[in-house]
């Protein structure tokens, strides 16, 4: 919701609000620029909260499986403890010398292959997607881009060029091409999703080639999030990768929101293909929603812009950032997140295909550890997207305090995305919560 007006406001339900939120939403629609919305159709004020849990200002405990961002726990405490501390210390950028900066980075590329050893830190996922593609074309002289249909890959200029599910408002760049999202049910019969993804890449470059562009990158997110989440099976992106690098190009994988475990079977979604990319970006869950994202480069990638090229991020390598990011990455090796994150997906997944078994307007359910999708149709005869009932079950799951959001082009699949922090407790809250709603709607 944005530059409202009041007959807007009220035709939302605003007004059935209490009076203080009624003011916060109006005073901040007078004071805001354009484009900020909020998650919810009715929002909600939340004031605290705790691993996978929101509190509102009265109390109410909402169960957060959809913002991954506070990816080891709402108010972590160690996570705090380590901010707090270093704020009252000292807060330098990495134009010095800190000894917290160097080790942190030997320990988050410790969790890569080898071949990937260099990293920089910038503040966001847009900031660092921009630097990997800035770095490919450096790299490659290249300018030619390849994303899937519905992807997204951030909100700078730059970046949204090649993020279409900003929408027909937002254009994409010349030197763009779009692929399908690797959804088998797209496959010629006989065809595999490997052959199928390949083709689409290859074509892709030809056209590039034909518009004269030469290729620079194919970047993408490794859940395929936007396009609705497509995660299995695993394996098939070798082939595009390797159409990609006999076109001299180079392959970004995006783990801004696939990342730090979320999928469950290892730390890196690229991992479950057995590619090692050239560029990996990260953000969100990286400093547990402190400002502070990053790449990852093979070095003869990177190499060579850095010797030419100055670049500085004010705010990515600061003291502060980097002990909330080394405060992450000691939590998933004191909490065994990855293994919890296995296990906890694991039974959500099962329960939601026991849940949805006999749905008629449940099409399929993807994905993995703990980003899933459930895709809504109106009728598995006529398998035709249906947005209104998926966003009813989305305010139904909030009425009773379940929160969840929704992807995909069509806007019909339930994206259930909780921080690893999700617990076998609230697993179990989740599903009860889920059956309740799914025998009214599914």
């Amino acid at each position: 919701m944005s530059s409202l007006n009041p007959k807007q406001i009220d035709a939302i339900g605003v007004s059935d609000l209490p009076e203080r939120l009624q003011d916060i939403i109006r005073r901040r629609d007078t004071v805001l620029g354009p484009g900020y919305q909020f998650s919810e159709t009715i929002p909600v004020e939340f004031v605290s909260g705790f691993g996978a849990h929101l509190i509102d200002r009265d109390g109410n405990d909402y169960l957060d499986a959809f913002n991954n961002v506070q990816g080891v726990g709402h108010a972590h405490r160690h996570v705090a403890d380590a901010v707090s501390r270093q704020i009252a210390t000292v807060n330098t950028d990495t134009r010095y010398p800190q000894e917290a900066l160097v080790a942190y980075a030997e320990r988050l590329l410790a969790t890569f292959p080898a071949e990937l050893s260099k990293l920089s830190l910038p503040c966001t996922g847009s900031e660092a997607n921009d630097l990997a593609i800035r770095v490919a074309r450096f790299h490659t002289g290249g300018e030619g881009i390849i994303v899937t249909r519905w992807a997204f890959h951030g909100r700078t200029r730059e970046v949204a060029s090649f993020s279409p599910m900003l929408g027909a408002g937002s254009p994409l760049g010349p030197n763009v091409r779009l692929i399908s999202a690797p959804d088998p049910r797209l496959c010629a019969p006989g065809q595999s999703l490997e052959n199928y993804m390949r083709d689409q890449v290859r074509a892709a470059i030809l056209d590039l080639e034909r518009h004269g562009y030469r290729l620079a990158a194919l970047i993408a997110d490794s859940a395929f999030t936007s396009d609705g989440i497509f995660t299995h099976p695993m394996g098939f992106m070798q082939a595009m990768v390797d159409e990609v690098h006999a076109a001299g190009g180079v392959h970004i994988a995006d783990e801004v929101q696939s990342g730090f475990a979320q999928l469950g079977d290892s730390m890196w979604g690229f991992s479950r293909h057995g590619v090692v990319p050239d560029i990996v970006t990260m953000g969100k869950a990286i400093g547990n929603g402190f400002p502070i994202s990053g790449v990852a480069f093979r070095p003869e990638v990177s190499d060579e812009f850095g010797r030419k090229v100055s670049y500085f991020n004010t705010l990515g390598g600061r003291s502060l950032s980097i002990a909330a990011a080394s405060a992450v990455l000691d939590v998933f090796e004191q909490e065994n997140v990855r293994e919890r994150v296995a296990v906890n997906g694991a039974t959500l997944l099962a329960g939601l295909e026991t849940l949805t078994r006999d749905s008629p307007y449940v099409a399929e359910i993807r994905g993995s550890g703990l980003y899933l999708g459930v895709e809504i149709i109106k009728d598995r005869g006529t398998p035709e997207p249906d947005p209104i009932r998926c966003e009813s079950i989305i305010k139904n799951l909030r009425d009773r305090r379940v929160l969840i959001s929704r992807t995909g082009s069509a806007g019909n699949v339930l994206k259930v995305r909780p921080p690893v922090a999700f617990t076998a407790a609230d697993v179990s809250r989740f599903l009860e919560t889920f059956g309740i709603v799914a025998k009214q709607r599914l």
